[in-house]
C-alpha cells in the first residue's frame, strides 16, 4: 500500500511499526461551534483509511481529540452559557453527526482538559531539556531557536516563518505558547493551578501530549486537515521531537473544501453546515460526495453537489434490490469480493475517484448481466458491489423493513400482474399503458424468460 508523505512530499510503501498493527493520531475539531462540511470531511477521510487498513487484516487503533479549551472556546463564555457548557453541546453536535455519516468511534477520544497532567509534565521537560522558557508574562513559550530542526515538516527556514502571535514577551517571533497565564478577563473556571502559575494549555502541546499518552513516542500515522500542518503540525513536531521522542512515521494532510470556488469563512458568511446537509439530504448521500474527490484535493461543494450524488447513489441502490430480487430462488449463491482494479486503487494512496469508477463499472456489468440473463455473472457482480460499499461505509436502508416500501412494492407487483394478463388476453394496448403509467412515475420493468422485474430509475 502506497501512501502519500507530506514531510516528504512523496508516495512511500507504508510499513507499520508492529507488524499487525496500526496506530493513528488525528487532530480531531476545536468545539467553538458546531460542525462544517471541512470538518465532516477530513473526519470521514480517516474513517475510511481505518476501514481499509481494517479489511487487509490490521489491528487500527484511532485516536481522534477534542480541543475543548482554546481562545476561541473561551470566547464563547457568557453568564447564562459558560464555556464549558457551550463546548460540550458542540462536541454533542459533531459526534451525532459523525454517527449519521457512518464514522466509526475512535479506540480514544480524549480530551484536552482530561489531560492537563501529562501536558505539565511535558513543558516541565521541555523547560528542564532548554527548549522552553517562562516569560515575564507567566505564559511558557517553546524556543524555537533553540530547536535546529524547526521547520522539518514543511521545509521552511525560521527566518521565512511568521509567528501565529506578536508578543513582547516572546524571545523570537516563531516561539509559540506552551502554557498561558489566566487573565483577568477569562472566567476562573478556564485555568488550571500549575507550577508556572495559574493558566491553561497551548493549542499544540495538547495534541503532543494526548498523542504521546496514547500511542507512544513512535505511532504509525499522523493525520488532519491541510490547514493544520503549519503551524499547529510543525509546532507538535518540535516540541515532541525535542522532547525526544520519534513521533509520527508518515504524515497525511487532506485537502481542504470551498464554496463555488471561494474558501469558506465566517467572515465571507459562505460556510455549509453539517446540520444543514442533514436536514436535507440522506447522510449517505452526503457521505458518498464527501468520498467523490481524492482526500488530498480541493473539494469544491456547488449547489448541485449532493443531487449529483444522490443520483449516483440511487443507480447502485437500484441494482442491488434489482440483482437481489433477480438471484431471489436461484441456484446462484452472492460471494463476496473486491475487483482487482479496486484494489489497486485503494492501494493506491486511497485514490476514491478511481475505486468508485470500479463500483460503477461493475453495476453497469452487472445491469447488462441481468438483460442477457447471465444469473451467474449478476452473482458476481452483486458480491463485488456488496463488499465495496461495505469497504466505503456506504449503507442502503433495509426496505424490508420500511412499511412505505412495502406497500410500494405491493402495488408494482399487482400492475405487473394485471399487465401479464392483459398480456395472456392479447389485449396489448391495456398492457402498453400500465407500462407508460409505471415509467411516468419512475418505474422501469424489464421483461425475460423469468417473468418480469422491476427498478427504480436512478
Amino acid at each position: 500500500m502506497q501512501l502519500y508523505d507530506s514531510k516528504i512530499s512523496e508516495l512511500k510503501t507504508f510499513e507499520p511499526i508492529k507488524k499487525g498493527e496500526v496506530s493513528i493520531y488525528v487532530c480531531g475539531p476545536t468545539v467553538q461551534a458546531t460542525p462544517h462540511i471541512g470538518h465532516l470531511r477530513s473526519a470521514l477521510v480517516y474513517d475510511l483509511l481505518s476501514r481499509w487498513l481494517s479489511y487487509k487484516g490490521l489491528s487500527v487503533k484511532l485516536i481522534r481529540n477534542i480541543t475543548d479549551i482554546d481562545d476561541k472556546v473561551i470566547e464563547k463564555h457568557t453568564d447564562e452559557k459558560p464555556w464549558w457548557q457551550s463546548a460540550y453541546e458542540n462536541e454533542s453536535s459533531f459526534q451525532e453527526q459523525f454517527d449519521a455519516l457512518g464514522i466509526q468511534r475512535p479506540a480514544n477520544e480524549p480530551r484536552a482538559t482530561g489531560h492537563i497532567p501529562e501536558i505539565l509534565e511535558m513543558i516541565q521537560s521541555l523547560v528542564d531539556k532548554g527548549f522552553a522558557y517562562k516569560a515575564d508574562n507567566g505564559d511558557v513559550y517553546f524556543d524555537t531557536d533553540a530547536f535546529k530542526d524547526y521547520g522539518a515538516l514543511t521545509h521552511q527556514h525560521i527566518s521565512d516563518m511568521e509567528g501565529e502571535s506578536v508578543s513582547e514577551f516572546k524571545r523570537s517571533a516563531t516561539d509559540f505558547a506552551l502554557w498561558k497565564a489566566s487573565k483577568d478577563s477569562e472566567p476562573k473556571t478556564a485555568g488550571w493551578q500549575s507550577q508556572f502559575g495559574p493558566g491553561r494549555p497551548g493549542w499544540h502541546i495538547e495534541c503532543s501530549a494526548m498523542a504521546g499518552k496514547y500511542l507512544g513516542s513512535n505511532f504509525d500515522i499522523h493525520g488532519g486537515g491541510l490547514d493544520l500542518r503549519f503551524p499547529h503540525h510543525e509546532n507538535e513536531l518540535a516540541q515532541s521531537s525535542a522532547n525526544g521522542s520519534k513521533f509520527a512515521n508518515l504524515w497525511m494532510h487532506n485537502g481542504l473544501v470551498t464554496v463555488e470556488g471561494a474558501k469558506m469563512s465566517k467572515s465571507e458568511g459562505n460556510s455549509v453546515f453539517g446540520a444543514d446537509l442533514l436536514a436535507e439530504y440522506d447522510s449517505m448521500v452526503i457521505r458518498y460526495y464527501l468520498l467523490s474527490a481524492h482526500y488530498r484535493s480541493t473539494l469544491d461543494y456547488q449547489p448541485s453537489s449532493l443531487q449529483e450524488a444522490g443520483t449516483a447513489l440511487e443507480r447502485i441502490e437500484s441494482f442491488t434490490e434489482r440483482a437481489v430480487r433477480k438471484l431471489e430462488g436461484s441456484q446462484y449463491l452472492v460471494e463476496k469480493s473486491l475487483p482487482e482494479g479496486f484494489l489497486r486503487a485503494m492501494d493506491d494512496d486511497l485514490n476514491l475517484p478511481a475505486a468508485l469508477a470500479v463500483l460503477h463499472e461493475t453495476v453497469r456489468d452487472g445491469n447488462q448481466a441481468m438483460d442477457e440473463q447471465r444469473l451467474r455473472d449478476v452473482a458476481a457482480a452483486l458480491g463485488s458491489v456488496q463488499l465495496m460499499l461495505e469497504v466505503l461505509g456506504i449503507e442502503f436502508e433495509e426496505h424490508k423493513t420500511d412499511s412505505e416500501s412495502q406497500a410500494l412494492a405491493m402495488l408494482i407487483e399487482k400492475q405487473i400482474e394485471l399487465r401479464a394478463e392483459a398480456r395472456e388476453n392479447k389485449d396489448f394496448q391495456l398492457a402498453d399503458e400500465i407500462r407508460k403509467q409505471l415509467a411516468s412515475a419512475g418505474i422501469t420493468l424489464n421483461d425475460d424468460s423469468d417473468g418480469t422485474s422491476w427498478s427504480i430509475d436512478g
